[in-house]
């Protein structure tokens, strides 16, 4: 009876009113979160906000831009940004903005997107550069944020065992610097809840300095760096998206070599490299990284020490995460070379990577063809080629004396208002990569087959839609799953966009897999797990000040004869936004009942700039937060977040070293920044 009410209630009050408001910050909200439901939980995805946010400060110069820097724009498809640049060549620059819509395959809801991060009045850093102007004109950033738990976790009480012996605050301080798009400075520094903060006060550093446009040397960079090529099946580091409501997802595009921004302790190589045209249209980028990274060792039959797998958590909290912290060391060496045209891409990379231990396999017969020794060399070769209204695109990555993995598929525009992605991908069960983050279902693209198709369709600017298809099967055994097993996933979305400030969102999504029964059988066989998700969102704006989000969120979860589990989310998102104004800020009050964690729901929350929260709702409670930003001065702003959950039925919250007695879980979190 209370879901009923609160569903008639938050639905209702969502057609009261509709107005103006902040459309460009309701952009980039739909667009994170578009793109984060597909990540993993723990992704961080503060470098996305960031290009977001500082593009949405300094547009790009639509007759002055280039490929690389269209792609920093997660919404464009490799497709558009082929055909901006034929248009361009085909009719000259942009006498205004609004001619991206006489591009192909630019929708309405494209150039609504876009119009935020784009200009045709910008002045080039050239044109004002100085010795002078680098320091003065050149922008400071410097934010320091602390955040902790109120309740006390069990990991920071007395135990005999094992415990947190650090503190449970947690601390991040960045410092940025930026000269136009030519010249950057980033330093990052962060201590997680449970590590030491006496005598190192941060336990991860990372930081880079990073040169763009110097003739020959398009970038180079000193420091910690990413390197994202081709579809990411040889070489990527970093952010990289998977599928989602926008179907064009599956084509990834590929940045390059850029400055790693990210707190994320793993993702992204330490040394220095550089992008250099050594021909017209061939640009050739050498590497080289020296990390020590987080391994459990031991001892094999002859005394030396070795791993099977490499810890990415980044957290140092425990005698035995402290103990297994920098323990291996990791070289890696290499280069790409790429041709780039108009219409054509092609590119082959090639690196070796040694450790100082080698790697040894499981126990678990999943893991047999895994990767042993200590040294392996990665080749692969990419394309990319549009042929009219077709934008074909793939890759194939080999490591040397282990399996093979490709991926091959086209983008087509079929019409203005539709457009579609087909996908296959083949990844050998033992193919060995360290930097591997092709497209998947599983979260490395190994040991899987799969197709993929799926279509957008924009018949006008009221409505929009989208709907993919993914079958995929894995012809060796995985984790809890003890057999050759096959599935399919389905996605169907739609939108309704009648004015600037009202937005109705729908989205059924639909998941079958095969996993070992939870039965106690001498021999595990397979059952079908199905989840189904229901979601139905509304966004609209009351006025110049105020504006609102409601969402019911259904799940359902069934695995083999069990019952069909139900769980559900409902919330009520309100924000406050007066322009000029010295105070703004948000809040959610949510209602949410899972059956178990196979039913969970997960959702966006709004936190403080540059942070990002994915939350997940699990179990039966209330979730609230409230976020505040106050300008204390011109260049100084300071930022509030206090969020809570409250569990009904429960005595304690959370597991193991993070359990909490009783059933409440506060977070609270002060952020400053500083601009000069």
């Amino acid at each position: 009876m209370r879901f009923k009410t609160l569903t008639i209630f938050f639905v209702a009050i969502s057609f009261v009113a509709k107005a103006q408001i902040t459309e460009q910050e309701i952009i980039i909200k739909d667009i994170i979160e578009s793109v984060a439901e597909n990540l993993p939980d723990d992704y961080d995805i503060t470098e996305l906000i960031e290009v977001l946010t500082r593009l949405k400060k300094h547009p790009i110069n639509l007759n002055k831009t280039s490929p690389e820097e269209l792609k920093t724009l997660v919404f464009l498809s490799p497709l558009q940004i082929s055909n901006f640049f034929s248009y361009i060549k085909e009719n000259g620059n942009f006498v205004d903005a609004l001619e991206l819509q006489s591009i192909d395959g630019f929708d309405i809801n494209t150039v609504q997107n876009i119009l935020p991060f784009v200009t045709l009045n910008a002045v080039t850093e050239y044109e004002k550069l100085t010795f002078t102007n680098i320091f003065s004109l050149g922008e400071n950033d410097i934010i320091m944020r602390y955040a902790q738990t109120i309740q006390k976790q069990k990991g920071f009480t007395d135990l005999p065992g094992n415990r947190y012996l650090g503190s449970p605050e947690r601390f991040q301080s960045r410092y940025r610097y930026h000269y136009g798009t030519i010249f950057s400075a980033a330093i990052t520094l962060e201590k997680d809840a449970g590590e030491k903060f006496l005598g190192k006060p941060f336990d991860f550093l990372s930081g880079n300095i990073a040169l763009f446009k110097l003739g020959k040397i398009k970038k180079i960079i000193v420091g910690d760096y990413t390197l994202q090529f081709g579809q990411g099946l040889t070489l990527w580091s970093g952010f990289s998206f998977g599928k989602g409501p926008d179907v064009t997802s599956v084509a990834k595009k590929d940045l390059g070599l850029r400055p790693y921004t990210s707190a994320n302790e793993y993702s992204f190589l330490r040394g220095t490299s550089a992008t250099i045209n050594i021909l017209r249209n061939i640009d050739f980028t050498p590497f080289i990284s020296f990390r020590n990274l987080d391994a459990s060792q031991d001892f094999d039959s002859d005394g030396n020490l070795v791993q099977a797998t490499i810890n990415q958590t980044g957290l140092h909290r425990t005698p035995s995460e402290i103990e297994n912290q920098k323990s291996l060391k990791q070289q890696v060496f290499g280069g790409t070379i790429q041709y780039n045209n108009n219409d054509l891409g092609i590119g082959a990379i090639a690196y070796h990577s040694r450790y100082s231990n080698s790697f040894i396999t499981q126990n678990a017969i999943y893991d047999r063809f895994s990767f042993v020794g200590n040294a392996l060399t990665n080749v692969g070769i990419y394309y990319n080629y549009t042929y009219k209204n077709i934008y074909f695109f793939g890759e194939a990555g080999k490591g040397i004396n282990s399996g093979l993995a490709y991926v091959s598929g086209a983008l087509i525009s079929l019409s203005p208002i539709v457009s579609a992605a087909v996908t296959y991908r083949s990844y050998d069960k033992d193919y060995h990569n360290f930097f591997n983050q092709g497209l998947a279902e599983a979260s490395e693209a190994i040991n899987e087959k799969g197709l993929y198709a799926g279509l957008n369709i924009t018949p006008n600017k009221r409505w929009a839609f989208s709907i993919y298809a993914d079958y995929f099967q894995s012809s060796w055994l995985k984790y809890r799953v003890d057999a050759p097993s096959n599935g399919n996933e389905i996605l169907s979305q739609a939108i309704y966009t009648p004015s600037k400030t009202f937005k109705i969102l729908a989205r059924f999504k639909t998941e079958n897999k095969q996993q070992n029964t939870d039965l106690d059988v001498p021999i595990n066989f397979l059952d079908d797990v199905k989840k189904e998700g229901y979601r139905i969102e509304v966004s609209w704006q009351l006025n110049k000040k105020w504006s609102f989000q409601n969402r019911l969120e259904v799940s359902q979860y069934k695995k083999g004869d069990a019952n069909k589990e139900l769980g559900y989310l409902i919330y009520q998102d309100v924000d406050y936004s007066p322009m000029f104004s010295k105070i703004t800020g948000n809040i959610r009050i949510a209602y949410f009942d899972t059956p178990s964690y196979n039913s969970r729901i997960y959702a966006y929350e709004d936190d403080v700039l540059y942070s990002f929260a994915f939350g997940m709702y699990n179990g039966k409670g209330f979730r609230s937060y409230l976020n505040l930003k106050y300008n204390l001065a011109k260049k100084l702003n300071l930022w509030a977040r206090y969020a809570t959950f409250i569990y009904k039925n429960v005595e304690t919250v959370g597991t193991y070293l993070d359990e909490i007695q009783g059933n409440v879980k506060s977070e609270v979190k002060i952020q400053l920044r500083y601009q000069f």
